[in-house]
């Protein structure tokens, strides 16, 4: 894959596909992303104006930022937008499976219409979207990374969310499986798994993490969705050529804890013995 600092005269500039890139770590990723020197495709679900001011702040790099609307309940012909955004901007380099949604539902009283749409975001769309841009990366030469975005819910269950739990943990495993098919193709697939997050989803947008307690936590906080792309950018980088079938959990020690601890313990009584 071409990295930032080969780009110039002989090399095209990388670019990144970043789903669900309006808000949180989404946004986050393709800013920084930008800022390392790769130009960005952006999707969203139903945040026009956020996706419209992550390629405000992608430009303002210096960079160039295409914007596409993907709602992945409406598969397969929604993973067509990374083709799109592949297309615009001359090439697909990296590709960060970011777009998600979950549930806070028993597992008794959950509807099918429910799973089914949870199941197609979290997983049948990085899925679809994995192998249209592995296939442009393959044809364009050059290797790739793949990112997939997935949670601590990959590794742990949590009450409430077992179509989440679900997907994330099957796609933590489709990582691998891919990661193992795509090697002889240059390309490394990784998953990051955020815990706590300060984002829309957990209805913390633009919290100052550091003024928020969360005794459960070891680092006592939520994390910020910037910490979360930083770990993305180096997967993404040339730094990480011989990274791939990993799972980079980024949540502040919480799995340490058990998997439901982190949000539920209310004080610092664990700390001693």
């Amino acid at each position: 894959m071409n990295s930032p600092a080969d780009s110039g005269a002989h090399r095209p500039t990388p670019v990144a596909v970043v789903t669900g890139s309006d808000s949180g770590i989404g946004r986050a990723t393709a800013v920084r992303l930008a800022a390392d020197g790769m130009d960005i495709g952006i999707t969203w679900h139903t945040d026009e104006d956020g996706a419209r001011r992550t390629a405000e702040e992608v430009r303002a790099h210096g960079r160039r930022a295409a914007v596409r609307h993907m709602d992945l309940t409406e598969l397969p012909d929604a993973a067509d937008a990374v083709d799109r955004l592949a297309q615009e901007l001359g090439r697909i380099d990296v590709l960060v499976n970011n777009a998600g949604t979950g549930t806070a539902t028993p597992f008794l009283d959950m509807e099918y219409a429910t799973v089914r749409g949870v199941l197609d975001v979290d997983l049948i769309g990085p899925f679809l979207c994995g192998q249209l841009a592995a296939r442009r990366m393959i044809r364009q030469g050059g290797g790739g990374r793949i990112v997939n975005v997935t949670s601590v819910h990959e590794h742990q269950p949590r009450v409430g969310a077992a179509p989440y739990c679900a997907a994330k943990g099957g796609l933590g495993l489709l990582t691998q499986v891919m990661a193992l098919e795509l090697a002889e193709h240059g390309i490394t697939v990784n998953a990051v798994a955020p815990g706590e997050i300060a984002t829309p989803m957990t209805g913390q947008e633009d919290e100052d993490v550091t003024s928020t307690s969360r005794p459960g936590v070891p680092l006592g906080r939520p994390g910020d969705a910037r910490e979360v792309a930083s770990v993305i950018a180096f997967l993404a980088s040339e730094d990480a050529s011989y990274v791939t079938g990993a799972s980079w959990v980024v949540d502040g020690g919480m799995l340490r804890m058990g998997p439901q601890a982190g949000s539920h313990l209310e004080s610092d009584a664990w700390r001693r013995p």
